[in-house]
């Protein structure tokens, strides 16, 4: 089985890409081979995620930095397979994201956290078909969506048409205020009338 893991590993770490050309430039450097570079580089960060200072830093740019820069240039090719695939990274990065909110509170000091939290990403982005983002999205998400987006967006609409209504008394108040203003301000003042004393 390890045998399988590593050529799979293997395999990946051959494929062109990014990830692909550093491991190459690195292992023309170095005269290591890219596999121990990429395993003792994973051993690395998994150490620092449960004993390093700034574990939480450390998971968040993995888990956004690579996948907005992939997103920008999914953005500029010409496919839309890979639009389908990371905005559906994104939608469940948010929805993990309003889950995580939640479950900080009461995980945060667990030592193995972020480093579980970082895996989760990882297999959220993985090039693979049953990745994360896929598994969670056509298991939880989209048939939650499916069962409530009519709701959501009647909800919604009433939501918008109420914030127009609001927007619009508040811009006739703000026009109206400032004509009666200088309404009162255009009346010319009339001076009082100077009655005067007869002589007794």
């Amino acid at each position: 089985a390890m045998g399988t893991v590593q050529q799979r590993l293997q395999r990946f770490l051959d494929r062109p890409g990014p990830i692909s050309d550093l491991l190459g430039r690195l292992e023309a450097r170095t005269g290591v081979r890219r596999f121990y570079l990429a395993t003792g580089s994973l051993a690395f960060v998994g150490l620092y995620l449960v004993f390093g200072y700034g574990a939480s830093l450390v998971c968040n740019l993995i888990g956004f930095a690579y996948p907005a820069y992939v997103s920008i240039k999914a953005i500029e090719s010409s496919s839309k397979e890979d639009d389908t695939t990371w905005l559906t990274y994104w939608v469940v990065y948010g929805v993990f994201s309003i889950a995580e909110f939640f479950s900080d509170i009461f995980l945060y000091w667990f030592p193995f956290y972020y480093a579980g939290k970082c895996l989760f990403l990882v297999w959220c982005m993985a090039p693979v078909s049953w990745n994360g983002s896929q598994v969670l999205y056509h298991s939880i998400i989209r048939p939650c969506f499916l069962k409530h987006h009519r709701a959501v967006d009647s909800v919604l609409s009433d939501l918008s048409t109420k914030a127009l209504d609001a927007a619009s008394a508040i811009t006739r108040e703000g026009n109206v205020g400032p004509t009666l203003i200088m309404g009162q301000l255009s009346v010319p003042h009339t001076p009082p009338v100077s009655h005067p004393i007869s002589p007794q």
